[in-house]
């Protein structure tokens, strides 16, 4: 069983930069997919980013250029460096992992969640 727990969510102006970290239980390295999705009240779970086992990224479109996932294999430790926030990023954000080297956008396809993490800009 996969554990992931979220933490470096907060409150910050438009403009502004946060870092959000997601230690894994395991080490969920080798063969799986990780990602960051976030969901606003009323709105579905959207995917923000993923990255594969080998270290590969994708970005939903409205982050491209502002949000950075990375990995620390040593630390089983996902990241999302998030810079130019605007008030439409408010929102939970969790990390998710999967198995296998699919690695879709897309939150239904995966199976571990971590609790969440609140990040609210204001304008």
């Amino acid at each position: 069983q996969v554990q992931l727990v979220e933490s470096g969510g907060g409150s910050v102006q438009a403009g502004g930069s946060l870092r959000l970290s997601c230690a894994a239980s395991k080490f969920v390295n080798s063969n799986y997919c990780m990602g960051w999705f976030r969901q606003a009240p009323g709105k579905e779970r959207e995917g923000v980013a993923t990255i594969d086992y080998v270290g590969s990224a994708r970005y939903a479109e409205f982050v491209k250029g502002r949000f950075t996932a990375s990995k620390d294999n040593a630390q089983s430790t996902l990241y999302l460096q998030m810079s130019s926030l605007k008030p439409e990023d408010t929102a939970m954000y969790y990390c998710a992992a999967r198995y296998g080297a699919r690695c879709p956008l897309v939150a239904q396809e995966f199976k571990y969640w971590g609790q969440g993490t609140q990040v609210t800009v204001s304008s």
